[in-house]
């Protein structure tokens, strides 16, 4: 568990960035969760946007949730249709 002043610092890290991931009309997708997924164990921290034609029967922060605990992360904010998720890099993880 995070937190909240890590929660926070990662908020302001990324408010200024533009998402890196769009989740589409298909929703939570596994080729969307597959993405999401490699780009966390790359970065650890993800910032995605949800089109408005994704929330067609779901609410974001449902599509969210679903996603973050698909990928094992930790949701640390949805605003908007905007999320940002995060999950701690592995130690000693080798190169591919």
């Amino acid at each position: 568990m995070l937190s909240n002043k890590i929660k926070r610092s990662i908020r302001q890290n990324l408010s200024l960035e533009k998402p890196t991931v769009w989740v589409g009309k298909e929703g939570s997708t596994e080729q969307v969760v597959n993405e999401i997924s490699r780009r966390l164990e790359h970065r650890g921290v993800v910032k995605a946007k949800i089109l408005q034609t994704g929330l067609k029967n779901e609410e974001a922060k449902d599509i969210a949730a679903k996603i973050a605990n698909q990928t094992g992360a930790i949701l640390i904010d949805v605003r908007g249709h905007t999320f940002v998720l995060y999950k701690q890099k592995r130690k000693g993880k080798t190169a591919k």
